[in-house]
């Protein structure tokens, strides 16, 4: 589950950078990503016979996934996206696990341990080498956004703790996701429509059309697996799905839009690789 879903979570950031490409902007984008997601989703649950509740401590759950874990992080990400190379924006989102263990401390749900506080250090140097040397990005410009992709991650983590916290209310993922999708919908319509960034279904389809909705398809796919993994495995083993987002998503952006990358960026990703491992819980640690 792990292995599958980072390598189908990977492809998002091509499609990402894809569906920005001509002139699509966040909540538009958003909008239709929760939209088609519910409708997805709707139809498991026809077919199971069972829908999400709405009681309060289920509403609690759906309104932070929906922001932890899609509307601002989404916003966030669709952002960098115009500005960044979607490898970078790949890179960075491994810093989920990162971001997770200092939540985990803040929590109480985790306890301080110097192996993984080395992770963290390793992972914010590798940030460091991203931002910092003149030839690590294709233009220096590009800097100033690194910040706007760390938001992502940072969400991701906190999401992570909170869904391992609360747990799943007795649900399942799917209708989870569902609820959460119902109030994304409801959120980011107005959002787009006030922002102008709307977007109307067009009549010939072009290559950002079909991304939406294939990284829309990887949502509901890539996400469900990870909200059940996390309430299978806690929140900081289910973040080492990272590990596979990361390589996969430099892969597909390689592949999908041709991208090339400096030394700077294959030394950040071995610290990268370097601060997963570190961070990673050993033993009787990942039941935590």
């Amino acid at each position: 589950m792990l292995l599958g879903c980072g390598l189908v979570w990977g492809l998002s950031f091509p499609l990402n950078k894809i569906a920005v490409s001509e002139g699509y902007r966040d909540f538009g984008i958003i909008f239709w990503n929760q939209f088609i997601c519910a409708a997805l989703l709707s139809l498991i649950c026809w077919q199971r016979g069972v829908w999400p509740g709405f009681k309060r401590d289920q509403i609690r759950l759906y309104l932070a996934v929906m922001l932890c874990g899609t509307l601002l992080p989404n916003w966030a990400s669709y952002t960098a996206s115009v500005y960044l190379p979607a490898g970078v924006v790949a890179l960075l989102i491994s810093l989920v696990p990162m971001f997770a263990f200092p939540i985990a401390l803040a929590l109480g749900s985790e306890k301080f341990n110097w192996r993984r506080f080395a992770g963290l250090l390793t992972g914010m140097l590798a940030v460091i080498l991203i931002a910092g040397p003149e030839a690590s990005l294709p233009d220096r410009a590009m800097v100033v956004f690194i910040p706007l992709a760390l938001i992502a991650p940072f969400l991701y983590g906190l999401e992570s703790n909170l869904v391992a916290k609360w747990g799943d209310t007795g649900e399942g993922p799917v209708r989870v996701l569902l609820g959460a999708s119902i109030l994304g919908s409801v959120a980011s319509l107005p959002i787009a429509l006030m922002t102008g960034t709307f977007i109307t279904p067009p009549t010939t389809w072009a290559a950002p059309d079909f991304a939406i909705v294939m990284a829309s398809l990887i949502n509901v796919i890539a996400y469900t697996g990870y909200v059940w993994l996390v309430g299978r495995a806690g929140a900081v083993f289910s973040a080492q799905v990272a590990y596979i987002v990361t390589a996969s998503g430099l892969l597909w952006s390689m592949l999908l839009l041709s991208e090339s990358y400096s030394s700077y960026i294959w030394i950040a990703l071995v610290l990268m690789m370097a601060g997963l491992f570190l961070v990673q819980p050993r033993g009787k640690e990942s039941q935590t």
